[in-house]
């Protein structure tokens, strides 16, 4: 019996800090096959949590190797998704000179203090490089600290790689930086000049990084017996965003929901402004190497929290989707004026369009039943979600709002959300793997609008209505959550 001929393929790895994945996509963009795995983080030189990445490393070649042996496949394109805010530190032998620390590390406050002060003052500084202070998770800083902190180790270091741009050279061997991963609040990019930021030059930071290419830059590569393009590498929300830009010729805000919410506009190029900042807004870059607008908000750790709260409190085990939205319910909590019911941020208190100072526990004992303070949680989490959404839309007006993640299987939060923005179209998405399909689409170039109507059909959009009970429901929650 002839054998059939093998499919052309593209590879996409997508690595998550939590789950790692392997893609194979054919020429349609169907998964024709979908491999996961979870590895054991390590510790660096300070006992902290980070990325494994001799683990990381074999697992990669690995699963490239075994893809390649398929007769059934023959690997055209390969390409990489990954999270940002992480540096890899090469030495003159291409060797890792540090490990690759975790973004959530502590910062030592008078280090960023002395940068802040050093280069025109943390309002000047951020507004210039569209970063709210992070610390680690401006992954610029991490170079900052390595510079002052490990002088020894610093010295090593001869060329720093993102992530995503690291694994891109793990195979082809070639040395890249691209604009998704400096733009992701790095505190590298001068948006104004659009160039590095000052910084870099006068710390001898700059000189550690390759040339800048685009997003659509492949390396021919020869591998394991097998001769396929490399793409560069891509930060994974810039890799999300890219199939409803492709997509989509008019304008839409993709609220990225899970731990946290992203709101993501691509169509507002406005500056920043520092109070923007102040309320976790930010800038990334999207495949073109235009700005994004974004505002994030610490929703679904804030969620996981407080949902446990309650089941231990009524002792009852939290199902998702078990509570059914009650509008007279919402009616009756939006109309209670009590700020004693109203939502305490345990976990996001100091992220979101409203920061604060943490302002204890939120009791949960004054609820009659669980039912209602699910209610009351849902109500104020979607409440902020609103003001966040706001804050990526800006001026710009924006009729279309797609919400991806966790959040978009709730028809609670979703018809909660159509409720109190009536005059948006409150669309979900049930493209599963977005980060992945993008990284794909990039390294085939495949922006062709005229291919618009089949990428809209994987994304899977349903509408949802605002509850005719609820529809421009008026809940005045901000000076609450504010303080």
């Amino acid at each position: 019996m002839k054998q059939s001929k093998p499919i052309p393929v593209t590879a996409i790895f997508d690595i998550g800090r939590t789950n790692k994945k392997f893609f194979l996509f054919d020429k349609d963009y169907k998964i024709l096959q979908k491999q996961q795995t979870n590895l054991e983080p390590t510790k660096d030189e300070d006992g902290y949590p980070c990325e494994e990445l001799e683990a990381l490393d074999s697992w990669v070649r690995t699963k490239l190797k075994k893809a390649l042996q398929n007769d059934g496949f023959t690997v055209k394109r390969l390409n990489f998704s990954a999270y940002g805010a992480s540096f890899v530190h090469l030495d003159r032998n291409g060797q890792a000179v540090t490990p690759l620390y975790n973004y959530l590390k502590d910062y030592p406050e008078e280090l960023l203090e002395k940068l802040y002060q050093d280069y025109g003052g943390e309002e000047q500084f951020s507004l210039e490089t569209s970063s709210p202070p992070m610390g680690m998770l401006n992954s610029g800083l991490q170079l900052y600290w390595l510079k002052h902190k490990r002088p020894l180790k610093f010295k090593e270091i001869q060329h720093s790689l993102h992530f995503p741009q690291y694994l891109s050279h793990l195979i082809c061997g070639k040395l890249s930086t691209e604009l998704t991963s400096i733009g992701c609040h790095t505190a590298l990019w001068n948006y104004d000049t659009e160039d590095y930021h000052q910084w870099t030059q006068e710390e001898d930071i700059a000189e550690l990084f390759p040339k800048i290419q685009t997003v659509f830059q492949t390396y021919d590569t020869d591998y394991e017996q097998s001769s396929f393009k490399t793409g560069i590498g891509i930060h994974d929300s810039s890799a999300a965003l890219a199939p409803y830009l492709i997509a989509f010729e008019e304008p839409f805000i993709l609220a990225s929901t899970g731990t946290w919410s992203i709101n993501l506009n691509p169509f507002n190029d406005e500056p920043l402004t520092f109070g923007e900042l102040k309320k976790d807004c930010l800038c990334y870059m999207n495949i073109f190497g235009n700005q994004v607008k974004a505002a994030r908000f610490f929703l679904g750790k804030e969620y996981q929290h407080q949902t446990k709260k309650l089941s231990d409190h009524f002792n009852r085990k939290f199902v998702e989707g078990s509570v059914e939205l009650d509008p007279e319910l919402i009616q009756k909590l939006a109309a209670n004026p009590d700020p004693a019911k109203k939502l305490k941020l345990e976990k996001g208190h100091n992220s979101g369009p409203y920061p604060q100072e943490e302002q204890g526990d939120w009791e949960v004992h004054q609820f009659d039943s669980y039912k209602e303070g699910y209610h009351q949680l849902l109500l104020d989490l979607v409440a902020i979600q609103v003001a966040s959404l706001k804050l990526a839309e800006g001026s710009t007006d924006i009729e279309k709002v797609i919400v991806t993640g966790g959040f978009s299987q709730s028809d609670f939060f979703t018809t909660l959300l159509a409720s109190l923005l009536p005059e948006k179209k409150i669309y979900t998405s049930s493209l599963p793997h977005a980060s992945a399909l993008g990284a794909a689409m990039v390294v085939n170039n495949d922006t062709d609008k005229k291919r618009a109507d089949v990428f809209q059909e994987k994304l899977g959009l349903t509408h949802h209505e605002p509850h005719d009970k609820l529809k421009g429901l008026n809940y005045s929650w901000a000076q609450s959550v504010a303080g």
